[in-house]
């Protein structure tokens, strides 16, 4: 039985049929850190960084990390030394890029729900920008920003009734969204945010969805985007710098083609400069597509349960630690971490975890040859996993590693049961 191909090739790769994250052997992190474990290469993240930086060579452009995908503060850290900025949706966030050196006038601060002390919060640490989502929130920005006698910066996120052609519950950019503003009204608000005493219109935001793994609906995108910015720009309203967001996807299978950044961002850059605004300040907020496949949650099998209608392997991952396939059905590829010396026959078993919920599955109907003690690797495990990660019954998150070449760094200890509990208190 042939494994699948791996996502996150090279770097995430088998050698002597033992797979190796970088050049460390996955079964040496856990011998010595246990299961589960998600484990991260520090040279996938920066390489997928790099397809960026090459598409915006030579442009005046900033790339904000979308921590939303994985907010660790070690992978901020290998951002923020990469010179990237940040992009924010809460409080806590910001928090956490000021704890990992993160320049501060290089975040933008996105998100439906900012409330007054989010706002102010990042109004005194000197924020970069507020991408605004709705009338309402300019006026609150407005007042708060005026109280304290300064004008907070605002890109508008405009919402361009783009179809990204993904999972319903990841897409962002149809009217049906809660997600940014109508792109029918957008010219009206932008001349309201240019009346607000306590607002400075500095630019203009989209964000159409995730997981995008096509073309067209950027294309779509920037040529809705380039025709509000024409008009916004006759109604004297002038825009420094333009946002397209992020959702560029990864390939979590075979069957995932989404673009290379670099190739995608010359396609888009054309359409840029035929419009005259080549010269305008370019933003653009990856997340996934900068970590997801540059991450592993390796998993212990702890039983096999054969069925009358399904076989069953229960892992000691669950969807706790992994929540994509429980939340929207998403694919991971499930591999072996050392494959046998000769192939041998599979059977083909649903694998879920422990916890108990009958959505508690991580892959369905995956063909395995598999013993328990066995260990696993859930592939593309390094955005919206560990920052979406529970204690749901009351599991202790796992330990996190990021290895570079062969140097390993612990980036996070694994929780214990006592460490769950310990903000609560008993009644006297």
């Amino acid at each position: 039985m042939t494994p699948p191909i791996l996502p996150g090739q090279p770097y995430f790769a088998y050698r002597d049929n033992a797979l190796f994250a970088e050049d460390v052997r996955i079964s040496e992190l856990t011998r010595s850190h246990g299961t589960p474990l998600f484990i991260y290469s520090k040279t996938a993240m920066l390489s997928a960084l790099a397809s960026y930086q090459r598409g915006f060579a030579g442009r005046d452009a900033q790339i904000c990390y979308a921590m939303k995908a994985n907010s660790s503060l070690a992978v901020l850290q290998v951002f923020a030394r990469a010179g990237c900025g940040f992009d924010i949706v809460s409080g806590g966030e910001l928090e956490r890029v000021q704890a990992a050196g993160g320049d501060l006038k290089k975040v933008i601060f996105s998100g439906v729900g900012k409330t007054r002390l989010e706002m102010r919060q990042a109004l005194g640490a000197g924020i970069g920008c507020f991408n605004v989502e709705s009338e309402a929130e300019l006026d609150v920005l407005s007042e708060v920003a005026a109280s304290l006698k300064l004008r907070a910066p605002v890109s508008i996120r405009v919402n361009p009734n783009v179809d990204p052609k993904t999972h319903p519950y990841i897409s962002t950019g149809l009217k049906g969204s809660k997600f940014g503003i109508a792109h029918e009204d957008a010219l009206r608000i932008y001349q309201h945010a240019a009346s607000l005493p306590g607002l400075e219109v500095v630019g203009i935001d989209c964000h159409i969805g995730s997981q995008i793994t096509e073309t067209t609906p950027y294309l779509d995108a920037v040529d809705r985007m380039l025709d509000l910015v024409a008009a916004i720009e006759a109604a004297g309203i002038f825009l420094k710098h333009i946002d397209f967001g992020g959702g560029l996807g990864i390939n979590y299978s075979a069957d995932d083609m989404p673009p290379e950044a670099e190739s995608l961002w010359k396609q888009l850059l054309v359409k840029i400069d035929a419009r005259g605004y080549g010269n305008k300040k370019l933003m653009v907020e990856p997340g996934r597509s900068l970590v997801g496949n540059a991450g592993i949650c390796v998993t212990e099998v702890l039983y096999l349960k054969p069925g009358e209608q399904k076989n069953f392997c229960v892992i000691d991952a669950a969807m706790n630690d992994l929540p994509r396939p429980a939340m929207y059905q998403a694919f991971h590829a499930i591999v072996p971490t050392q494959r046998p010396a000769e192939e041998k026959a599979g059977i083909t078993y649903d694998v879920v975890g422990p916890v108990c919920e009958s959505g508690d599955w991580i892959g369905c109907d995956r063909l395995l040859s598999v013993a328990a003690g066995d260990q696993l690797a859930v592939m593309s495990a390094g955005a919206y996993c560990m920052s979406m990660a529970s204690n749901y019954n009351t599991r202790g998150r796992a330990a996190e590693i990021l290895v570079e070449g062969a140097e390993v760094h612990v980036i996070r200890l694994r929780e214990t049961s006592a460490s769950t509990f310990q903000n609560e208190k008993l009644l006297p």
